[in-house]
């Protein structure tokens, strides 16, 4: 299993087990920032400490907030919106760049159907 798919692995049984997402937020909201590929991505996180502890290390984030994000508001709302708008979804950033796993939003939701269905 790569690294990827074990990160997407533990966030989906993460947010499955709590019902919920955590965003980070300050006066401008939710950041969509340019990843590497030039494409906008909107982090997330399966545990409201993963999302403290970017917050904490990142000096980019100190002015943010972690925001909870229901699991059903999340996959409607935030899904739909990111998808139409052309926004990936970050996973579980880390690390001293806050850098992880993105992906299309269609594959997030198609990814949540699957293990739901089989837990």
């Amino acid at each position: 299993m790569s690294v990827s798919a074990a990160q997407a692995a533990v966030f989906y049984k993460e947010i499955l087990k709590n019902g919920q997402v955590w965003g980070i937020r300050d006066s401008g909201g939710i950041p969509a920032l340019l990843n590497s590929d030039g494409d906008r991505s909107m982090p997330f996180w399966s545990l409201q400490s993963r999302a403290e502890k970017v917050i904490a290390n990142v000096p980019a984030y100190r002015a943010f907030e972690p925001v909870a994000i229901p699991i059903d508001v999340w996959r409607t709302r935030w899904i739909d919106g990111l998808e139409r708008d052309g926004i990936l979804v970050g996973l579980n950033w880390t690390g001293a760049r806050a850098i992880g796993y993105d992906f299309r939003p269609a594959e997030g939701r198609a990814r949540l159907g699957v293990v739901e269905s089989t837990d």
